[in-house]
């Protein structure tokens, strides 16, 4: 089982450079940093997790600039998004901030996708809501078409993109690995297309049985990151017989001082849970 953190990174919060050293320090493999452009403030969409929605999501800086300021600090951190709105993203600019980023890390970066919940959102971006399955699934392809081929072209009902050339290609082979978020049978769809790695929320339910789904469905041992994980060392060990590869222990956006203790406590039990 490896241990990584998840968290939003924001004004009021751990300096991202800072935060990535002091999750490599302590043995973490990976930090995953949440994505919202904005937050409309007619406020018309439901928070999914209920009541008022959370402070850190309107003070949520890009995560592709997070991760490049941890990955100069760091020299073996894994630097996903976790995870970032495809449906509100161009996907030229995407390919070419990953690969970026990819190329900066020395090959560790993971683009951990998306389509999102906050519909005004959505909206001021130009997306069609009802839509947003299929942008995204066009937009994650003509990424790949991006990092693989040196004269690359994509023509789609929602995207197109004449032949070009968009450099720099990342460092991993073929491409960073592409984590799907979401536990709908879609979602699993997408993993067996285009997914280097399933990425479900925590608290999903009857989760070893999905994991099974989508391995079977992939037809091949599909990693599985837990998103957003409780310090509970009852529930790792659930997930691990489950089949989980990686838990993300949810790191909350407090002051420095705050956050170095949350990842001194939840380092401790990663060391526990591996007894």
């Amino acid at each position: 089982m490896k241990f990584g953190i998840s968290t939003f990174v924001t004004d009021e919060g751990i300096d991202p450079a800072e935060l990535g050293e002091a999750a490599e320090l302590r043995g973490f493999d990976a930090l995953f940093l949440a994505e919202h452009s904005h937050i409309p403030t007619s406020r018309k969409t439901p928070y999914p997790g209920g009541g008022d929605l959370p402070r850190h999501y309107y003070r949520t800086l890009d995560p592709f600039v997070c991760l490049t300021a941890a990955a100069v600090s760091t020299r073996h951190l894994l630097l996903g998004t976790g995870i970032a709105l495809m449906i509100q993203r161009d996907p030229i600019h995407t390919a070419k901030e990953t690969a970026s980023l990819d190329r900066v890390s020395g090959g560790r970066a993971i683009l951990g996708v998306g389509a999102g919940w906050n519909r005004e959102e959505m909206r001021n971006h130009g997306t069609d809501p009802g839509n947003r399955g299929a942008l995204m699934d066009e937009r994650i392809r003509a990424i790949r078409a991006l990092w693989t081929q040196e004269e690359a072209e994509f023509h789609g009902d929602h995207v197109d993109i004449d032949s070009s050339y968009c450099w720099p290609k990342p460092v991993q082979s073929p491409h960073p690995p592409i984590y799907v978020g979401g536990e709908s049978e879609r979602s699993v769809e997408r993993v067996a297309e285009y997914g280097g790695g399933w990425l479900p929320r925590s608290g999903a339910e009857n989760l070893a049985e999905q994991i099974e789904h989508v391995r079977e469905r992939a037809g091949w041992r599909v990693p599985v990151t837990l998103y957003a994980a409780a310090d509970d060392p009852a529930a790792v060990e659930q997930h691990a017989h489950a089949g989980v590869d990686r838990i993300l222990f949810y790191l909350p956006t407090e002051p420095r001082d705050t956050t170095l203790r949350y990842l001194d406590q939840f380092a401790e039990s990663a060391r526990k849970s591996q007894r």
